[in-house]
């Protein structure tokens, strides 16, 4: 499936970075690994790196910083890897740009299923050759080519699950889609955990696209049901 994509694992512990080598070059994946975060960030900038796996808890650069540092310059799907659950922890991670989060302990088959399915989603769902690459509501203006949002002319900078989210709810404006669909079509099968993501995902989203994120004008809620982009 991979097609010799190239995969980051930032994290310190050499038993996980061992275990997860080997299961995403069963699958085809070219794997990059690095037990800090200065180390990581200096591998993402001479390579090219399609999906980034963090740990929170390494030396020099911990995984938070690292990662709203690599945001700063790439798009790639980030999943962040941690022993720290709480919620406030995954909501931290998912500010600062992160598109999954992953408790530990965890199965490495779920990290697999979960990169497999951010490379095809990311990479491989291609708008058909009869959509246009450049989509737009009001002054909002996705480019889906070149994965850059302008609203008014001024350009806003995407995280990969937020692009996911506004291609899907740009190309269907009125259409109202649940969380659950939402959360599937990006990022794969959807788990009752998955809701405060989808959330704090939908949140930032407006934070970046709405004048007034208490009162949007683009992304709606439908209560009980979901979101959907207004028709403007």
């Amino acid at each position: 499936m991979s097609d010799k994509y190239t995969v980051l694992i930032a994290e310190d512990d050499k038993d996980i970075v061992e275990i997860l080598t080997l299961y995403l070059g069963n699958e085809g994946y070219n794997v990059l690994s690095a037990f800090d975060g200065q180390e990581a960030y200096k591998i993402a900038e001479s390579n090219k790196i399609d999906f980034a796996i963090l740990d929170i808890m390494m030396p020099l650069m911990n995984g938070y910083d690292l990662t709203k540092k690599l945001r700063e310059k790439y798009n790639m799907p980030i999943l962040i890897l941690s022993a720290k659950n709480t919620d406030s922890d995954k909501i931290l991670g998912l500010n600062l740009g992160a598109d999954d989060y992953i408790a530990k302990p965890f199965n490495p088959l779920e990290i697999v299923a979960r990169v497999n399915s951010g490379i095809r989603r990311f990479y491989k769902l291609n708008p058909s050759q009869n959509d246009s690459d450049i989509l737009k509501v009001g002054d909002l203006e996705l480019d889906t080519e070149s994965i850059v949002l302008k609203k008014s002319g001024k350009e806003i900078s995407l995280t990969a699950t937020e692009f996911k989210i506004l291609q899907m709810l740009m190309k269907n404006p009125g259409k109202v889609f649940t969380k659950v669909q939402i959360y599937e079509k990006i990022n794969g099968e959807y788990f009752e955990s998955d809701d405060n993501t989808m959330m704090v995902h939908m949140s930032k989203l407006r934070d970046k696209i709405e004048d007034d994120s208490k009162n949007p004008k683009y992304i709606k809620t439908i209560r009980g049901l979901g979101y959907k982009m207004e028709k403007l």
